[in-house]
Parts: C-alpha cells; structure tokens; sequence
C-alpha cells in the first residue's frame, strides 16, 4: 500500500506526525502487512537562506512575548513524544536541499530512515540541515550516495505538485488512494486510515 507524507524538516509537527506513523507502521508490517512509503516536499519558509538564522529569531517574530512559553510548550510535548528539541541552537534555513536527500534517499529505500535523520538533526542536534556538509555527514551516515545537484529537478516537480494540490500547511498524509488527511493526527487516527485502505484494497 501507497503512504506519501507531506512534509518539512523544520515543522514540530511534521515531526510529531511522522514520529506517530512510524509507530503505526511498524504495528502494522508487524502483522504482515507491506506500505510502501514516499515523501513529498514542502518548505514553510522557501524564501530562507541556506546559512538561515536562529530559529528562536523566526519563532519571536511568530510569538513574540509569548516565545518563551511557547518553545517550553512545545519542548514538553516533544518530550511527550518521546523527543528532545533543543530550540535554542537551532537553524532555521531552506530546505529544498534536504528535499533533494530525501528524494534520494527514498530511491535508495532508505526514505524513512533519511527523514528522521533530518528531524533529530535540525530539533535535537541543532544542525543547519541546509549545510553542504551537513548534508554529506548525514547522508553518508545513513548510507545513502550524495552529490550536488541531485534530484534537484524531481525535488522542483514535486514542490509544484504540492503547490497545485491546494496544500498550505503540513503534515499531510495520503494513504492508499484515500482523501488527504491533514494535521498532527494521533497514532489511533493513523491506524484506522491504515486499517480502511487496507480493506478498500482487498475489496
């Protein structure tokens, strides 16, 4: 069964959501049943530098005197999800570039590994995922070939697709020819979006 996520490295709660979907999926393979799972690029901040800047700079912008409730807010419900965010060093950069691994991780089979990668480096690491380097270590940490240019214009494709869909925000999860779930879903809504197209398939 087809699952394509919509997704940026930098969204809690992208993170959140594809942490959730993990923890399904695996339930799910557990019991004999096969997804095969893609990924689709969205950038919440595509004019941003590949240098960027601290992401508690953008979220002060957002929040302003409210900023440090905030980051404590959300740090608690990382922590509720078994993630440690360290806001506090990271960077907040464009990530058509991380887009680009994902892609090509993905061809390599190692989809899913490269995208949790990319989220603990950004929340937890405190890594500017926009970073040539950075970029480099990760892949190669993960196994997967990595060179400039890269499915950069499978990665452009993808973010038009995106586009023309009508998605403005993310996560969003389209599961086995299903309507578009959107949002942080729990690990119960996922699990019976799994469980309907899985039954929609075998009738």
């Amino acid at each position: 069964m087809r699952v394509e996520i919509v997704l940026d490295v930098p969204c809690v709660w992208s993170y959140f959501a594809f942490t959730r979907f993990e923890r399904v999926a695996e339930r799910f393979r557990a019991r004999g049943g096969v997804l095969d799972v893609g990924f689709l690029p969205y950038r919440l901040a595509p004019d941003a530098t590949v240098e960027g800047e601290p992401k508690t700079e953008v979220l002060r912008r957002a929040f302003g005197d409210g900023t440090s409730d905030a980051i404590a807010g959300i740090t608690a419900k990382a922590a509720e999800e078994g993630l440690t965010f360290r806001h506090e060093g990271a960077v907040m950069s464009n990530t058509f570039d991380a887009h680009r691994l994902i892609a090509v991780a993905s061809a390599h089979g190692r989809g899913e590994a490269m995208v949790e990668r990319l989220f603990r480096a950004h929340h937890t690491d405190a890594l500017n995922v926009a970073d040539p380097a950075t970029l480099r270590s990760l892949a190669a940490e993960i196994g997967v070939p990595w060179s400039d240019g890269a499915a950069a214009g499978e990665t452009r494709a993808a973010l038009e697709r995106v586009r023309a869909s009508g998605v403005r925000g993310v996560p969003v999860f389209l599961i086995g020819g299903r309507p578009p779930l959107a949002g942080a879903q729990s690990e119960e809504a996922l699990a019976a979006e799994l469980e309907m197209a899985a039954l929609a398939q075998v009738e």
